[in-house]
C-alpha cells in the first residue's frame, strides 16, 4: 500500500507519540491482533491535525471519473473486472442551486479527505455522473483482496475450511412427500453447499477453501468488510475530537446516501450469465403473492440480506406455524360458545319480558341519566355468552401451556439457525462500534490480561449514566400514564357534556341521532384524542429513546439495539396496552352504590361498565385494535413507500428515456431507515402481547393474527425485494431483546388471563350460584341450576336514598317506581347491614381468588415442566457442534503439522547438505 505526504506525515507523528490519546486505533485496544496489524488498517488517514490545517487540496487522492458505459447491469467499474462493493452518492457542490460558497468549500474538503483517507485505507474508488441528473455523483468503492483478507481477521469473519458432509438438511424427511408443494423448488433456488468453517487468518490462508478469489468472499460479505472500513474512517480532527464514519457524513448531508447494490432488477434477470440473479429468485420464488403458501427460503434470504434479516424472518415465519394451532383451538372455544348461547339460562333471563323487563335498573350518573330496564341488554347479554364461556377458560390455559411451548421449541430451532448459519460464537467476533471506540479515553488494568485497555467513562461515570438513562425512561413512562389518567377524566367529564347537548329523546328515523348516544359520543372522541396523543408521544419518543441510548454508549451494535429495544418496547407497552388493562381492570371496579357513588378527583362519577359488561367491552376493544392496526399497518408499509417511489419516478420522466445503471436504480428507492427492522419487530410483539395477555375474552385473537402474519411475511418481502435499497448485510445470533421480552410475556400472559376469568367476567359468581346459593341454605330450589341467578346478583336500592332526589323527569316511560337495581353484592335496604356486602360477595371474592391461586400454579407448574423437559439445543444440533469444533481443529492442527515437517524436513536438508560439504574436504 502506498503513502502519500501526508500519511508519512501521521506516520511520524504517532511514532513520535505526539498523536493524542483520543486520535489512536479505534481498535487497538479491543482485538486481539497484534498491534503492528492493527496500525497498518487505521491509522493510515491524511488527517493529522485540526481541518484547519488540513493538506492543500492538490495531496488529496481522489477517485478518477469514468463515464457510464451503458451496460444497466453491471455490477463493475467500467474496466469489467472490479466488482462495486458499495456505493456514495453526493451532490457536485459546484452545481448546487443554493452556491453558498463557504459552506460547500467546507463540504466538499471534508469529502475530498474522507475519499482520500479511502483510498488510503487499501480501497479503491472510481466516480460516474448521473446519468438523468448531473448534479450527482455517484462513487463506486471496491475492496480488492488483500484488503479484504486483512479485513476479514480483523473482524474474526468465518470462512470455508473444506466442504461440509454432516448436516442433514431436513429434520421431517419421511414427510418429504407432504411437504413437497410447500418447498420452495431446488431447482430453481438450489440448495447452498455447507462447510466448515473458521475465523479466517492470512498467515493460515492456504488451509481455507480458496476455489477462486472472485467467488470466496461473497457480495454479502464484500459489502459487510467495506462499510466496517467506511464506518471508521476519519474525515476530521477538531480540538481533540475525531470526526469519522459514513453515517455522519450522510447526516449531515455531505452525501446523499450510501448502499451496497441489488444486483439486478426484481422482476427481471440479469444480462450478465455470470450474475445469479437473486433478487431475482427472492422477488419470484417468495414475495410474490402466488408464493404464499411456500416456504420461506431462509437460506437465501440470509446469504442476499444477512443473518440479521433471515433470522427475522425465520422468527415470523415460526411464529405464524405456531399461531395455527392456537387459531384452531381458538375458532373451536368461539364454536363452543357460539352453538351454546342458546343455552344460556342467565341470557334468557335477561331478555325475558317477565324478568329482565320488569327490573328497573339505576342511573349510571348524578343528574343527567335515566332509569333503564334491563332487557335493553338483551342482544349484548347473548354476544357475551359467546366470549363468556367454560370454553374461553379452557383456552385461557391452553394459551398458557401453547406460549411456553412456542418459546421453548423457537430456542431449539435458533440454535439449529445459529448452527447453519455460523454464528454460535458471533459475540466473540462481534466489534465494538465505531462511536465506543472513539470514546475510549481511559486507561485501566485488565483484571484477567493485566494488561492496560481503554474505556469510555469509570466505573462512577457509568453509574451516573446508567441513572440518568433510567429516570429520562421513568420520566416518559409516567407521561403517557398521565395522559391515559387524562382521557379517562375527559371520559367522565364530557359524557355529561353529551348528556346535556344531545336529544334525550331521538327520532328514529334519523340514523345520526339514532346512534350518536353520550356513550358513543363519548368513547369515539375519547379514542380519537387518545390516538392523537399516542402518535405524538411516540414520534417524540423514539428521537429520545435513540438519545438516551447514544447517550448511554453500548459497546456493540446488538448491545445499542438491546437497549434501545427495552427502551422502546416499555413505552410502546404502556400506550398501546395502558386502555385494555383500564377496561379489565379498573372500569366499573370502584364506583360504589346509587347512594354513595365513588368520584374521581371529588368531582367526576367513576365509570361503569357497559350494559353487556366489562368482559364485551374489552373484547370490542381488542377487536378493533388488533384489526384495524394490522389493516392500517399492511396498507401502510406496501402504500406508502410505492407511492414515494412512484413520486421520484414522475419526478425523473424526461422526454427521452435514457438508460440509467444499476446504482442509479437503487438509488432512487426508498432506504430502509437507521431502525432497520425494529419496527417489524415491535409491530409483532405488540400484537404477541395481544394474543396472549387478553386472550380470555377474545379467542379469536390467534386467528386474526394468523391471518395478519401470512400477510405481513410477503407484504416484508415485497419491500424488501422491489421498494428499499440493499441493506447492509448484519450478522445476528438470534432475535435480541426481543426473546426475553416474549418471555416476560409469557409470565405476566397467565397473571391477566386469570384475573380476566376471575374478576372481569362473571363465570366465578355463576359458579358459586349454581353450586352454592341455588339449593338450600341459601337458595330455594333443591337441585343445582342457573334458574333466578340474574335477580340474584342484582343488589336493590331505595330511589328515596338518592343524595340528590330532585332528578329532572327521570321517570319517563318507566312508571312510578320506588326501588332500582344495580349490579353488587350488597345487602337491600332495611337490612341491620343495608347497603354493606353481603354474604354472596365474600363466598365469590374467595372463589376469585382461590381460582387465580390455582390457575396461576397449575400453569405455572406445567411451564416450568415444559421448559426443563425441552432443553434449549437439541441433541442432535449440540453433537454437530462439537463435531464440527472437532473435525475444525483437527484439519487446522494437521494442516500445521504438515507445514511444520515440511520446513522442518527442509531444515534437516539444509543441515545435512552443510554437515557433509564441510565434513567431505577433510576426508579427502
Amino acid at each position: 500500500m502506498t503513502w502519500s505526504r501526508s500519511d508519512a506525515c501521521c506516520r511520524q507523528a504517532w511514532d513520535s507519540g505526539d498523536v493524542p490519546d483520543s486520535r489512536r486505533p479505534f481498535l487497538a485496544p479491543h482485538t486481539p491482533l497484534p498491534s503492528g496489524l492493527v496500525l497498518e488498517n487505521f491509522d493510515q488517514t491524511i488527517v493529522c491535525s485540526t481541518f484547519g490545517s488540513l493538506e492543500s487540496q492538490e495531496d488529496f487522492r481522489t477517485p478518477e471519473f469514468e463515464e457510464f458505459n451503458g451496460k444497466p447491469d453491471s455490477l463493475f467499474f467500467t474496466d469489467g473486472q472490479r466488482r462495486i462493493d458499495f456505493v456514495l452518492v453526493y451532490e457536485d457542490e459546484s452545481k448546487k442551486e443554493n452556491n453558498k460558497k463557504g459552506t460547500n468549500e467546507k463540504q466538499k474538503r471534508k469529502r475530498q479527505a474522507y475519499e482520500s483517507n479511502l483510498i488510503s485505507h487499501g480501497l479503491q474508488l472510481e466516480a460516474t455522473r448521473s446519468v438523468s441528473d448531473d448534479k450527482l455523483v455517484f462513487v463506486k468503492v471496491h475492496a480488492p483482496w488483500e484488503v479484504l483478507c486483512t479485513y476479514a481477521e480483523i473482524m474474526h469473519i468465518k470462512l470455508p475450511l473444506k466442504p461440509n458432509d454432516l448436516k442433514t438438511r431436513s429434520t421431517f424427511d419421511t414427510f418429504n412427500w407432504f411437504t413437497k408443494v410447500l418447498r420452495v423448488n431446488e431447482s430453481v433456488i438450489k440448495p447452498e453447499q455447507e462447510f466448515f468453517t473458521a475465523p479466517f487468518e492470512k498467515s493460515r490462508m492456504n488451509d481455507f477453501y480458496i476455489l477462486d478469489r472472485d467467488s470466496f468472499f461473497n457480495p454479502a460479505t464484500r459489502s459487510r468488510i467495506v462499510y466496517f472500513i467506511l464506518s471508521r474512517v476519519k474525515y476530521q480532527v477538531m480540538n481533540n475530537v475525531n470526526k469519522f464514519g459514513i453515517n455522519r457524513l450522510v447526516s449531515s448531508g455531505i452525501y446523499k446516501a450510501a448502499f451496497p447494490l441489488h444486483d439486478c432488477k426484481f422482476n427481471y434477470k440479469s444480462e450478465d450469465p455470470n450474475c445469479p440473479s437473486e433478487r431475482y429468485l427472492l422477488y419470484r420464488e417468495w414475495a410474490h403473492p402466488r408464493s404464499i403458501y411456500k416456504k420461506q427460503p431462509l437460506d437465501l434470504i440470509r446469504k442476499y440480506y444477512g443473518e440479521k434479516i433471515g433470522i427475522y424472518f425465520a422468527w415470523l415465519g415460526y411464529y405464524t406455524q405456531m399461531l395455527l394451532l392456537a387459531a384452531v383451538v381458538g375458532v373451536a372455544c368461539f364454536l363452543y360458545g357460539y352453538l351454546n348461547q342458546d343455552n344460556c339460562t342467565w341470557s334468557k333471563e335477561v331478555c325475558d319480558p317477565d324478568i329482565g323487563g320488569q327490573i328497573l335498573m339505576c342511573p349510571q350518573c348524578d343528574r343527567l341519566c335515566p332509569f333503564w330496564r334491563l332487557n335493553i341488554t338483551c342482544e349484548s347479554s347473548k354476544k357475551l355468552c359467546i366470549f363468556d364461556s367454560f370454553g374461553t377458560l379452557i383456552f385461557a390455559v391452553f394459551m398458557g401451556v401453547w406460549v411456553t411451548l412456542f418459546l421453548e421449541f423457537w430456542k431449539r430451532r435458533q440454535a439449529e439457525l445459529e448452527y447453519e448459519w455460523d454464528t454460535v460464537e458471533l459475540q466473540q467476533e462481534e466489534q465494538p462500534r465505531p462511536e465506543y471506540e472513539a470514546q475510549c479515553n481511559h486507561v485501566v488494568i485488565n483484571e484477567i490480561t493485566q494488561e492496560e485497555e481503554r474505556i469510555p467513562f469509570t466505573t462512577c461515570g457509568k453509574c451516573i449514566r446508567i441513572t440518568l438513562c433510567a429516570s429520562a425512561v421513568f420520566f416518559w413512562i409516567l407521561l403517557i400514564i398521565a395522559s391515559v389518567i387524562g382521557i379517562i377524566v375527559y371520559r367522565l367529564s364530557v359524557f355529561i357534556v353529551f348528556s346535556t347537548t344531545l336529544p334525550k329523546n331521538p327520532n328514529g328515523t334519523d340514523p345520526i341521532q339514532k346512534y350518536l348516544t353520550p356513550q358513543m359520543a363519548t368513547s369515539i372522541t375519547a379514542s380519537i384524542i387518545s390516538f392523537i396523543i399516542i402518535m405524538i408521544l411516540n414520534t417524540i419518543y423514539e428521537k429520545v429513546a435513540i438519545m438516551i441510548t447514544n447517550f448511554e454508549l453500548p459497546r456493540t451494535q446488538t448491545d445499542y439495539e438491546n437497549s434501545l429495544t427495552m427502551k422502546m418496547f416499555l413505552f410502546q407497552f404502556v400506550n398501546y396496552y395502558s386502555s385494555c388493562f383500564y377496561i379489565a381492570f379498573f372500569k366499573g371496579k370502584f364506583v360504589g352504590y346509587p347512594g354513595d357513588p365513588v368520584y374521581w378527583l371529588g368531582k367526576y362519577r367513576n365509570e361503569e361498565c357497559d350494559p353487556g359488561g366489562c368482559l364485551l367491552e374489552l373484547t370490542t376493544q381488542l377487536t378493533i385494535i388488533m384489526g384495524g392496526k394490522a389493516i392500517w399497518n399492511n396498507i401502510q408499509e406496501v402504500l406508502l413507500p410505492w407511492v414515494m417511489n412512484l413520486i421520484g419516478r414522475y419526478k425523473r420522466v424526461s422526454g427521452s428515456e435514457k438508460i440509467t445503471p444499476r446504482w442509479e436504480q437503487d438509488y432512487h428507492l426508498q432506504p430502509m431507515g437507521r431502525l432497520g427492522l425494529f419496527y417489524e419487530y415491535l409491530e409483532m410483539i405488540i400484537q404477541f402481547g395481544f394474543v396472549t395477555l387478553f386472550v380470555a375474552s377474545f379467542p379469536l385473537a390467534p386467528l386474526l393474527a394468523l391471518v395478519n402474519n401470512i400477510l405481513e411475511i410477503r407484504v416484508d418481502a415485497w419491500k424488501l425485494t422491489t421498494q428499499f435499497r440493499r441493506m447492509v448485510p448484519e450478522k445476528a445470533q438470534d432475535i435480541g431483546a426481543w426473546q426475553p421480552i416474549m418471555q416476560g410475556i409469557a409470565i405476566l400472559a397467565v397473571v391477566t388471563n386469570a384475573m380476566i376469568i376471575a374478576f372481569t367476567s362473571d363465570m366465578i359468581p355463576r359458579l358459586v350460584y349454581y353450586w352454592s346459593f341455588s339449593i338450600p341454605p341459601y337458595g330455594d330450589h333443591t337441585y343445582y341450576t342457573m334458574d333466578g341467578y340474574i335477580n340474584n346478583t342484582l343488589s336493590v336500592f331505595n330511589i328515596t336514598d338518592f343524595k340528590n332526589t330532585d332528578k329532572e323527569n327521570p321517570y319517563i316511560g318507566l312508571g312510578n317506581y320506588t326501588l332500582c337495581r344495580y349490579r353488587d353484592f350488597r345487602n337491600p335496604p332495611g337490612h341491620p347491614q343495608e347497603y354493606k356486602h353481603n354474604i354472596y360477595y365474600w363466598h365469590v371474592i374467595a372463589a376469585k381468588l382461590a381460582f387465580i391461586i390455582v390457575m396461576e400454579h397449575v400453569i405455572y407448574s406445567v411451564k416450568f415442566f415444559i421448559s426443563y423437559a425441552i432443553p434449549d439445543v437439541s441433541k442432535i444440533t449440540k453433537s454437530k457442534i462439537k463435531r464440527e469444533k472437532y473435525l475444525t481443529q483437527k484439519l487446522l492442527h494437521e494442516s500445521h503439522l504438515k507445514d511444520l515437517t515440511k520446513n522442518m524436513g527442509l531444515i534437516a536438508e539444509r543441515i545435512g547438505g552443510v554437515a557433509d560439504s564441510s565434513v567431505r574436504p577433510k576426508l579427502e
